[in-house]
């Protein structure tokens, strides 16, 4: 089937990836490499994680959660100091690639598993992710955020509801996504699913499936 439509995934697609924020703070505080996506990993489901993208608890209550859930690895680590990390570098060069699917006729969409509070007013790593994602988000056509879906990658409804809203069969879906556990569930529903390891890779693999030309600039 032609391709129609390509979705999207938001952090570490149109942005660096939070993990190399993770990282940081873990190597800045003595912690061990890859705590926070331990603790993001254990439970997935009904963890803190999953319970404020999907909007089921408040930041306070997030705080609080994650610093029991991490205690419980062996590394107290409160909520509300992962919040800030999630905001990364705008990447131009996807911007770009998007601007191009659309001027070439297809569908775009954006699936993002978000928190309402990473548009906290006061907070700046929270003003420079709204601000990267007001440069990108008016550009879709069609956008399903957890925090107001009330349900979040990689639970296979959310991919079905964006193929609704673009009036699409999966099988006529690009999708891209920095995480593996979220392509996984897009291609078994017949999407080609790009895992979004870098930015040439990634352009390379949408150009073949969509047949368009990226630029080979680098982001700056």
């Amino acid at each position: 089937m032609a391709i129609e439509a390509v979705i999207w995934d938001f952090g570490g697609v149109f942005t660096s990836s939070p993990f190399e924020a993770f990282n940081r703070y873990e190597e800045e505080r003595g912690l061990p490499r890859d705590l926070i996506r331990r603790v993001n990993a254990t439970n997935p489901d009904h963890n803190a994680w999953a319970l404020f993208e999907r909007n089921e608890i408040d930041a306070a209550r997030f705080d609080a959660l994650f610093l029991e859930e991490a205690t419980a690895l062996g590394h107290p680590v409160r909520g509300a100091d992962v919040l800030p990390l999630l905001s990364g570098r705008l990447r131009p060069r996807m911007v770009a690639a998007l601007k191009a699917c659309k001027a070439a006729g297809f569908k775009v969409g954006c699936i993002t598993n978000n928190v309402a509070s990473e548009h906290s007013p006061g907070q700046a790593e929270g003003q420079r992710m709204a601000g990267a994602m007001a440069q990108v988000m008016p550009l879709f056509d069609s956008i399903i955020e957890s925090s107001k879906a009330g349900v979040r990658k990689p639970d296979p409804r959310i991919y079905q509801m964006m193929c609704e809203l673009l009036a699409v069969e999966p099988a006529a879906c690009v999708y891209l996504d920095d995480l593996g556990i979220n392509c996984k569930p897009a291609a078994q529903l017949g999407m080609k699913a790009i895992k979004v390891v870098d930015v040439d890779q990634t352009l390379a693999e949408l150009s073949a499936a969509t047949g368009l030309t990226f630029s080979a600039e680098e982001d700056a």
